[in-house]
């Protein structure tokens, strides 16, 4: 916010007295606070720190030793520099003693070899502090309207350090208590070279205070928390090592901070930092809406390697004919039963991977599943690592719900291990789809892989090609048209429970809670409006994959 002395040197009326530096070169950085102007030996006891002294030196002490402790106590109190202009005391420059305990001290010792008007200086100088620090208060006053916009719009934490780090023009990360990188923004410099060993690195920035400045390693660093309860750090890279940060920056680290923390209670409810930005990262592989790289470093920074790794997406999910009873009673009535659920089994797939002591991603990938991406060292370590998760994932929601029957709710599913991080999608979309098709699989299987779903799962490769959804058509077009007409009667059920039952009426009936003549009279009704033989072999096994087709094509 201050001028430095090298500036002040370079003002007009400065310029004009003809000045010459004699001494303290290396101070000449130092911020100007203010310009005094003194003629007595004693003016130190009314300084601050921070002032230009400007004398004709009339006052001064005339002894070497007087001349030493004057510089000595300009220098202790932290006097910026001092200007002596020549003529009235001094004829033609400066005594060599004084000069050389200027430099001793580092303090700046200037000669004005022509005459200048103290006024003018100090007008200049004055001048300049003041529109410094209506630039500052502008400044401040935009980094206060920003972050109130983005605490109003309840902003992602990477979109609060974007705009943090397009104010201050410096990288910023935000990190977790275990040191992990939540999200960061490396304002224009390389982005690997700003992460690279983080935690190792962050453990050495140890600066005093909630908030403060680090000059070993150049960050400037607060705490993020509210309510007594701190969750990270916010870091602003600061890169000019002789000085420390400004006003300003550190009220933009402070406002951020507090954005962030607000944020966070505003969703305290919902998933955490870690698991959203697993989320992110996940859902960017998915629908590739990030590059592959970007994806890598971020999550290496959250402490999930996935570079030179053994790959395997993981989907888990609850068996759809079972909400009802593993969300408890009046689930179906309440809209927050379901996002809660989803909740609840991604808490248990993150504590399964922690139990099982894998490394992986890990969020909800939709409405209905959750997803992991294994990151395995070899692929010889793929199937041992399939089985301690899905053993350890029965363990937990046993531990989290005793009466339930852990082998009957979820189905865990996986897809084939791949070498790169390019073809992860592969791997987890194939899961998302054998976990699809094995929601009704009667098995308990801890694992189910592409294998064990045979034609449904074929199908729901499949779901998307037309010619499948024209076989469907044709196949039961007649009985859905037929069922939307009458929304009663529902017979795609019935013929779903006497396919399912392999052809047995009576086993149909009782699965179907129906009479046995009247379902028989209602499959009479079907094969009229397929004109089907429902006692035909083929027929049946046409109509059996057309309903497994569908169930394909429905599943969101």
């Amino acid at each position: 916010m201050f001028p430095t002395v090298r500036e002040v040197l370079d003002l007009v009326p400065m310029r004009h007295g003809a000045p010459r530096l004699v001494a303290g070169n290396a101070g000449l950085d130092r911020p100007v606070r203010w310009v005094h102007i003194a003629e007595v030996p004693d003016i130190a006891t009314l300084l601050g720190g921070g002032e230009l002294v400007l004398t004709t030196g009339i006052g001064l002490p005339a002894d070497d030793a007087g001349l030493r402790e004057f510089i000595g106590t300009l220098a202790d109190v932290g006097a910026s520099g001092l200007v002596v202009e020549l003529g009235r005391r001094y004829l033609t420059g400066v005594p060599r003693v004084m000069a050389a305990a200027a430099e001793r001290r580092g303090l700046p010792l200037v000669e004005l070899r022509r005459g200048t008007p103290f006024v003018r200086i100090t007008e200049a100088v004055h001048g300049l502090i003041v529109d410094a620090q209506l630039t500052e208060l502008r400044a401040t006053e935009e980094i206060h309207q920003r972050f109130t916009d983005l605490s109003v719009e309840g902003a992602e934490p990477a979109e609060v350090l974007r705009q943090a780090a397009e104010l201050a023009g410096c990288p910023m990360v935000l990190e977790n208590l275990s040191r992990q990188v939540l999200a960061y923004d490396p304002a224009g410099e390389n982005a690997e070279l700003l992460l690279d060993g983080w935690e190792q690195h962050s453990r050495q920035i140890r600066p005093a205070g909630r908030t403060a400045y680090d000059p070993g390693s150049g960050w400037l660093v607060t705490t993020v928390g509210a309510r007594g309860q701190d969750w990270g750090r916010l870091l602003l890279r600061w890169p000019v090592a002789e000085s420390t940060p400004p006003t300003r920056l550190t009220i933009l680290i402070e406002r951020a901070a507090s954005t962030l923390a607000l944020g966070r209670l505003i969703r305290r409810d919902a998933e955490g930092l870690e698991r959203q930005i697993h989320r992110t990262l996940l859902t960017a592989l998915i629908d590739h809406s990030r590059p592959v790289d970007e994806v890598a470093l971020r999550a290496k920074a959250l402490g999930v390697v996935l570079d030179r790794r053994h790959l395997v997406g993981v989907v888990v999910r609850h068996r759809g004919d079972e909400p009802a009873a593993d969300a408890g009673p009046g689930a179906d009535t309440d809209p927050e039963a379901g996002p809660a659920r989803l909740r609840d089994l991604a808490e248990a797939v993150g504590q399964a991977v922690r139990d099982a002591k894998l490394t992986a991603l890990t969020s909800a990938v939709d409405d209905h599943a959750v997803g992991a991406l294994l990151a395995l060292p070899d692929a010889a370590a793929e199937e041992k690592a399939l089985a301690a998760f899905a053993t350890a994932l029965r363990r937990v929601r046993l531990d989290a719900a005793p009466s339930r029957p852990p082998a009957t709710r979820t189905v865990v599913a996986a897809g084939s291990g791949v070498g790169s991080l390019r073809e992860a999608r592969r791997s987890l979309v194939e899961a998302r789809q054998i976990a699809e098709a094995a929601r009704r699989d009667p098995r308990d299987l801890p694992c189910y892989r592409l294998p064990h779903v045979g034609l449904a799962g074929l199908l729901h490769l499949l779901r998307d090609e037309p010619r499948l959804q024209t076989f469907v058509e044709r196949e039961l077009g007649a009985l859905l048209a037929y069922d939307a007409q009458h929304p009663r009667e529902q017979l795609l059920g019935t013929l779903r429970a006497y396919l399912e039952q392999g052809r047995n009426k009576s086993a149909g009936a009782a699965a179907a809670h129906l009479s046995r003549p009247a379902f028989y009279e209602r499959l009479a009704r079907i094969g009229r409006i397929l004109d089907a033989d429902l006692d035909s072999v083929d027929r049946c096994l046409s109509l059996h994959v057309a309903l497994l087709a569908l169930d394909a094509i429905r599943t969101p």
